[in-house]
Protein backbone atom coordinates (compact mmCIF):
# COMPACT_ATOMS: atom_id res chain seq x y z
CA UNK A 1 0.00 0.00 0.00
CA UNK A 2 1.38 3.44 -0.93
CA UNK A 3 2.19 5.89 1.83
CA UNK A 4 -0.63 8.28 2.60
CA UNK A 5 -3.45 5.95 1.65
CA UNK A 6 -6.09 5.57 4.36
CA UNK A 7 -6.09 2.33 6.34
CA UNK A 8 -9.56 1.39 5.10
CA UNK A 9 -8.39 1.16 1.48
CA UNK A 10 -6.91 -2.21 2.36
CA UNK A 11 -10.43 -3.60 2.08
CA UNK A 12 -12.71 -3.67 -0.92
CA UNK A 13 -15.67 -3.00 1.38
CA UNK A 14 -16.36 -2.28 5.03
CA UNK A 15 -16.98 -5.23 7.28
CA UNK A 16 -19.96 -4.68 9.60
CA UNK A 17 -18.65 -7.18 12.14
CA UNK A 18 -15.44 -5.21 12.60
CA UNK A 19 -17.41 -1.98 12.96
CA UNK A 20 -19.61 -3.54 15.63
CA UNK A 21 -16.61 -4.87 17.55
CA UNK A 22 -14.90 -1.48 17.40
CA UNK A 23 -18.08 0.20 18.58
CA UNK A 24 -18.35 -2.28 21.47
CA UNK A 25 -14.85 -1.33 22.60
CA UNK A 26 -15.38 2.41 22.28
CA UNK A 27 -18.78 2.35 24.01
CA UNK A 28 -17.32 0.27 26.86
CA UNK A 29 -14.40 2.66 27.26
CA UNK A 30 -16.11 6.04 26.87
CA UNK A 31 -19.86 5.57 27.25
CA UNK A 32 -22.48 6.35 24.65
CA UNK A 33 -22.59 10.15 24.64
CA UNK A 34 -18.81 10.55 24.52
CA UNK A 35 -18.27 7.90 21.85
CA UNK A 36 -17.50 9.42 18.46
CA UNK A 37 -18.33 7.76 15.18
CA UNK A 38 -15.04 9.02 13.77
CA UNK A 39 -13.15 7.10 16.44
CA UNK A 40 -15.23 3.96 15.93
CA UNK A 41 -14.61 4.10 12.19
CA UNK A 42 -10.88 4.64 12.68
CA UNK A 43 -10.63 1.73 15.11
CA UNK A 44 -12.51 -0.51 12.68
CA UNK A 45 -10.21 0.59 9.87
CA UNK A 46 -12.96 2.05 7.69
CA UNK A 47 -13.99 5.52 6.63
CA UNK A 48 -16.81 7.30 8.40
CA UNK A 49 -18.70 7.21 5.11
CA UNK A 50 -18.33 3.43 4.95
CA UNK A 51 -19.68 3.19 8.49
CA UNK A 52 -22.80 5.07 7.38
CA UNK A 53 -23.39 2.44 4.69
CA UNK A 54 -24.43 0.08 7.48
CA UNK A 55 -25.55 2.26 10.40
CA UNK A 56 -27.49 5.49 9.99
CA UNK A 57 -27.17 6.63 13.61
CA UNK A 58 -25.13 5.94 16.71
CA UNK A 59 -28.26 4.42 18.26
CA UNK A 60 -28.45 1.96 15.35
CA UNK A 61 -24.84 1.04 15.99
CA UNK A 62 -25.49 0.50 19.69
CA UNK A 63 -28.39 -1.78 18.82
CA UNK A 64 -26.07 -3.82 16.62
CA UNK A 65 -23.53 -4.03 19.44
CA UNK A 66 -26.15 -5.43 21.80
CA UNK A 67 -27.56 -7.89 19.27
CA UNK A 68 -24.26 -9.09 17.82
CA UNK A 69 -21.63 -8.63 20.55
CA UNK A 70 -23.61 -8.93 23.78
CA UNK A 71 -26.81 -10.92 23.26
CA UNK A 72 -25.02 -14.00 21.84
CA UNK A 73 -23.55 -14.51 25.32
CA UNK A 74 -27.09 -15.36 26.39
CA UNK A 75 -27.21 -18.28 23.97
CA UNK A 76 -25.09 -20.49 26.23
CA UNK A 77 -27.07 -19.34 29.29
CA UNK A 78 -30.35 -20.23 27.60
CA UNK A 79 -28.88 -23.54 26.43
CA UNK A 80 -27.82 -24.36 29.99
CA UNK A 81 -31.23 -23.49 31.40
CA UNK A 82 -32.97 -25.58 28.75
CA UNK A 83 -31.45 -28.74 30.26
CA UNK A 84 -34.69 -29.48 32.06
CA UNK A 85 -33.62 -32.99 33.13
CA UNK A 86 -31.05 -31.63 35.58
CA UNK A 87 -32.14 -31.19 39.21
CA UNK A 88 -32.63 -27.52 39.95
CA UNK A 89 -29.56 -27.20 42.25
CA UNK A 90 -27.31 -28.61 39.52
CA UNK A 91 -28.98 -26.42 36.92
CA UNK A 92 -28.48 -23.30 39.01
CA UNK A 93 -24.80 -24.01 39.59
CA UNK A 94 -24.37 -24.59 35.85
CA UNK A 95 -26.12 -21.29 35.18
CA UNK A 96 -23.87 -19.45 37.60
CA UNK A 97 -20.79 -20.98 36.02
CA UNK A 98 -21.92 -19.71 32.61
CA UNK A 99 -22.72 -16.25 33.99
CA UNK A 100 -19.39 -16.11 35.77
CA UNK A 101 -17.57 -16.93 32.55
CA UNK A 102 -19.34 -14.11 30.72
CA UNK A 103 -18.97 -11.35 33.29
CA UNK A 104 -15.34 -12.10 34.13
CA UNK A 105 -14.07 -12.49 30.56
CA UNK A 106 -16.01 -9.82 28.68
CA UNK A 107 -16.81 -6.11 28.90
CA UNK A 108 -20.48 -6.81 29.44
CA UNK A 109 -20.40 -4.92 32.73
CA UNK A 110 -19.14 -1.76 31.05
CA UNK A 111 -22.05 -1.79 28.62
CA UNK A 112 -24.54 -2.46 31.43
CA UNK A 113 -23.15 0.54 33.30
CA UNK A 114 -23.50 2.62 30.13
CA UNK A 115 -27.18 1.70 29.82
CA UNK A 116 -27.91 2.49 33.47
CA UNK A 117 -26.06 5.79 33.36
CA UNK A 118 -27.25 7.14 30.02
CA UNK A 119 -30.70 5.71 29.35
CA UNK A 120 -32.46 8.78 30.75
CA UNK A 121 -31.02 10.87 27.94
CA UNK A 122 -31.04 8.01 25.43
CA UNK A 123 -34.10 5.83 26.25
CA UNK A 124 -33.55 3.76 23.13
CA UNK A 125 -30.52 2.24 24.86
CA UNK A 126 -32.70 0.92 27.68
CA UNK A 127 -35.29 -0.44 25.25
CA UNK A 128 -32.73 -2.38 23.23
CA UNK A 129 -30.98 -3.66 26.36
CA UNK A 130 -34.29 -4.78 27.85
CA UNK A 131 -35.55 -6.49 24.71
CA UNK A 132 -32.33 -8.20 23.71
CA UNK A 133 -30.73 -8.99 27.10
CA UNK A 134 -32.79 -8.46 30.24
CA UNK A 135 -36.08 -9.86 28.99
CA UNK A 136 -34.43 -12.94 27.51
CA UNK A 137 -32.49 -13.65 30.69
CA UNK A 138 -35.47 -13.22 33.01
CA UNK A 139 -37.67 -15.37 30.78
CA UNK A 140 -35.15 -18.22 30.70
CA UNK A 141 -34.46 -18.13 34.45
CA UNK A 142 -38.16 -17.85 35.29
CA UNK A 143 -38.96 -20.87 33.11
CA UNK A 144 -36.28 -22.95 34.83
CA UNK A 145 -37.63 -21.96 38.25
CA UNK A 146 -41.17 -22.84 37.21
CA UNK A 147 -40.05 -26.29 36.11
CA UNK A 148 -38.26 -26.71 39.43
CA UNK A 149 -41.46 -25.78 41.26
CA UNK A 150 -43.44 -28.32 39.25
CA UNK A 151 -40.97 -31.03 40.34
CA UNK A 152 -41.12 -29.92 43.97
CA UNK A 153 -37.48 -28.71 43.97
CA UNK A 154 -38.21 -25.00 44.41
CA UNK A 155 -40.49 -23.43 47.00
CA UNK A 156 -43.67 -21.66 45.86
CA UNK A 157 -43.57 -18.06 44.77
CA UNK A 158 -43.65 -15.90 41.68
CA UNK A 159 -40.93 -17.39 39.38
CA UNK A 160 -40.15 -13.98 37.94
CA UNK A 161 -39.59 -12.46 41.39
CA UNK A 162 -37.41 -15.44 42.32
CA UNK A 163 -35.43 -14.71 39.13
CA UNK A 164 -34.88 -11.11 40.24
CA UNK A 165 -33.58 -12.41 43.57
CA UNK A 166 -31.11 -14.68 41.77
CA UNK A 167 -29.78 -12.10 39.32
CA UNK A 168 -29.78 -9.01 41.56
CA UNK A 169 -26.62 -9.63 43.63
CA UNK A 170 -24.66 -10.58 40.53
CA UNK A 171 -25.62 -7.32 38.85
CA UNK A 172 -24.66 -5.44 42.01
CA UNK A 173 -21.22 -7.06 41.92
CA UNK A 174 -20.71 -6.11 38.29
CA UNK A 175 -21.79 -2.50 38.84
CA UNK A 176 -19.51 -2.30 41.90
CA UNK A 177 -16.58 -3.46 39.79
CA UNK A 178 -17.31 -0.98 37.03
CA UNK A 179 -18.22 2.04 39.19
CA UNK A 180 -16.57 1.94 42.60
CA UNK A 181 -13.45 -0.21 42.27
CA UNK A 182 -11.91 2.22 39.74
CA UNK A 183 -12.15 5.04 42.33
CA UNK A 184 -10.49 3.09 45.12
CA UNK A 185 -13.23 0.97 46.70
CA UNK A 186 -12.21 -2.57 47.70
CA UNK A 187 -12.53 -4.95 44.78
CA UNK A 188 -15.18 -7.64 44.77
CA UNK A 189 -14.12 -11.16 43.86
CA UNK A 190 -16.91 -11.91 41.40
CA UNK A 191 -16.13 -15.62 41.21
CA UNK A 192 -16.30 -15.92 45.01
CA UNK A 193 -19.51 -13.85 45.04
CA UNK A 194 -21.10 -16.14 42.49
CA UNK A 195 -20.14 -19.30 44.38
CA UNK A 196 -21.37 -17.97 47.73
CA UNK A 197 -24.55 -16.58 46.22
CA UNK A 198 -25.33 -19.97 44.67
CA UNK A 199 -25.26 -21.56 48.14
CA UNK A 200 -27.45 -18.79 49.55
CA UNK A 201 -29.98 -18.99 46.72
CA UNK A 202 -30.28 -22.75 46.88
CA UNK A 203 -30.89 -22.62 50.61
CA UNK A 204 -33.51 -19.90 50.22
CA UNK A 205 -35.34 -21.54 47.30
CA UNK A 206 -35.39 -25.04 48.77
CA UNK A 207 -38.90 -26.12 49.74
CA UNK A 208 -39.77 -25.49 53.38
CA UNK A 209 -41.43 -28.26 55.46
CA UNK A 210 -44.78 -26.50 55.28
CA UNK A 211 -44.47 -26.35 51.48
CA UNK A 212 -44.55 -30.16 51.38
CA UNK A 213 -47.51 -30.53 53.71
Amino acid sequence: MQAGHPKWRRRAEARPGEIVQAAFEVFAEKGFAAAKLDEIAARAGVSKGALYLYFETKQDLFGAVVREAVAPNLDMVEAALAQATLPFPDLLRLLFARIGQVITTSRLGSVAKLVIGESRNFPELARVWHDEVVSRALTAVSAAIRRGQERGEVRPGDPRLHAFSIVGPLLTGVIWRETFTPVGAPAVDLEALIAQHADTVLLGLAPWPEDRS
